[in-house]
């Protein structure tokens, strides 16, 4: 596995993924993801974090807003995190997730996943030439799964 120290906001996403794994014990799976939101907003909110809800991503071509998303939640400006309540992570959350990161400034999401068992994967897409941080030809997804 990579190094963790030497990924974008690498402390900021370990502690998020803390908190995400206190929720997913604590409440197990079966839920709706708007359960599995506001409690996470709770806990994150308790360790500390700034955290936003569904916050509005617009997308423009040529200075012209030509759509318009909401990402689940936005941690302390710098972490855009994307929730699910699937059977498994599918790569079209992975897809869904990386335009979020296209369409904004922010440069790192995490898809987490409230499934049969708890896993995520961290995206990072490098938004100064709006080009994929990794061999464009694989998944920008970091797997972890436990």
């Amino acid at each position: 596995m990579r190094d963790l120290v030497a990924l974008k906001h690498a402390d900021l996403t370990e502690r998020i993924i803390g908190v995400y794994f206190d929720v997913y014990n604590e409440l197990g799976h079966g839920f709706l993801e708007s359960i599995y939101e506001q409690a996470l907003k709770i806990a994150l909110t308790e360790a500390g974090l700034n955290v936003q809800r569904q916050v509005p991503i617009k997308v423009s071509f040529r200075q012209h807003t030509i759509g318009d998303f909401k990402a689940d939640m936005l941690v302390d400006r710098r972490v855009l995190l994307e929730l699910k309540a699937a059977r498994c992570i599918d790569l079209a959350f992975e897809k869904q997730l990386l335009n979020y990161l296209r369409a904004t400034e922010i440069e790192v999401g995490l898809l987490l996943n409230f499934g049969l068992k708890a896993e995520f994967r961290r995206l990072v897409f490098g938004n100064e030439r709006n080009e994929i941080r990794v061999d464009q030809c694989r998944s920008a997804a970091v797997e972890v799964s436990v």
